[in-house]
């Protein structure tokens, strides 16, 4: 049933003999709605404190209606089409929260391979997407992962994890430059990448639908904070990738005959890397905890220690320059140094998104002395 929106007018509070507070209820919307005695309705409270009344049977059949409505979205690809450009559309199309991806291939003649290399591009590149339908031109993806199977404060936590082991894995590859270390790392960057873009699909729904609450946040403003934090754990990914692909690239070439090392890795340079990079793992793993927890003052006392950490980093600094070793070595030593250095900064980010997603709760418990 469509009601036009109008004015009910005010309402007085009453309070009963038992301390209950009591509003009397709008015959006319009682009657339009078909309430009865023992009716139910939902409460919802809104971020500026106001109230929403729903009616049960009306808050089931819009959920009904919800849950049955997929969202599905067609795609029509030219073989002359670039392949990634195909790909960033449908990572738009997954981060917006599409259920059903229908792609379509113009040419029969190139779709198998076109298929196939999209198949292993969702599937590298999307949590919870299965191909449920596929013909000789087209397949037809849909995305199954709901938040309720998979929250968004626990994706982040195993994102920050899998980010954290890809930089670790990428600097012990810096010593024997193991392709399982390689690949290992190249693994755990799409998996970050995966939960990430899952996170911020599973955002954009929580905001399209004001579902602050039911993503176990206090406010809305959260979901920026949760914005900003899969950028920084994501970066800790790249920044591992990074060293990687250097090292790869410096590996071909002693492979090829084409680069000589003169001297192995330095073994004082690289315990200090390993000290300094372990150190920045703890900053980030209490700034994680931190913002899980909305702790103000280990937030606080955590960008302090970063600011402590400075004179070690110059000292660092100091001990590659003064060292006198082979440009290509030193080269992938100034990137494992960059990424922990990094990885501290991003700490410090984190622990102040803690301090504004706090600061407001702990200072209107102030009082005047």
């Amino acid at each position: 049933m469509f009601m036009a929106e109008k004015e009910l007018g005010y309402r007085r509070v009453q309070c009963t003999g038992r301390g209950s507070y009591i509003i009397s209820l709008p015959k006319d919307w009682v009657k339009d709605i078909e309430l009865k005695r023992g009716s139910e309705i939902n409460f919802s409270v809104q971020s500026d404190s106001s109230l929403i009344l729903i009616p049960r049977k009306l808050k089931e059949r819009r959920g009904e209606a919800e849950g049955s409505k997929l969202k599905e979205y067609f795609i029509n690809v030219d073989p002359k089409d670039e392949k990634e450009s195909t790909f960033r559309m449908i990572r738009a199309l997954y981060a917006i929260g599409a259920d059903i991806i229908r792609i379509h291939f113009k040419s029969e003649q190139d779709a198998a391979k076109l298929k196939t290399e999209t198949m292993d591009f969702a599937r590298n590149t999307f949590l919870g997407s299965e191909v449920i339908d596929e013909t000789t031109d087209e397949i037809t993806l849909q995305i199954l992962i709901r938040h309720s199977e998979f929250p968004i404060e626990k994706a982040v936590r195993r994102m920050a994890i899998v980010a954290l082991s890809a930089n670790k894995d990428a600097i012990d590859a810096s010593r024997n430059r193991s392709t399982t270390l390689f690949e290992s790392v190249v693994k755990a960057h799409n998996d970050a990448n995966r939960l990430g873009l899952y996170i911020i699909r599973q955002l954009k729904y929580g905001i399209e639908r004001n579902l602050f609450r039911e993503l176990g946040f206090n406010t809305p403003k959260d979901f920026l904070l949760y914005r900003i934090a899969v950028n920084e754990v994501q970066s800790i990914g790249e920044n591992a990738l990074n060293i990687i692909n250097n090292m790869r690239a410096f590996q071909k070439m002693i492979d090829e005959g084409t680069l000589f090392i003169r001297d192995p890795i330095d073994e004082e340079i690289h315990g200090q890397l390993i000290h300094f990079n372990s150190i920045a793992h703890q900053l980030f793993e209490d700034a994680i905890k931190a913002m899980f927890k909305r702790e103000y003052k280990d937030a606080e006392k955590l960008i302090s220690r970063r600011e402590s950490l400075v004179s070690l980093e110059n000292e660092l600094i100091m001990l590659l320059s003064t060292k006198k070793l082979d440009p290509n070595v030193a080269s992938v030593l100034r990137l494992i140094f960059d990424s922990s250095r990094r990885i501290m900064d991003y700490s410090r980010n984190m622990a102040e998104l803690t301090l504004n997603r706090t600061v407001e709760e702990n200072c209107s418990t102030l009082t005047l002395k």
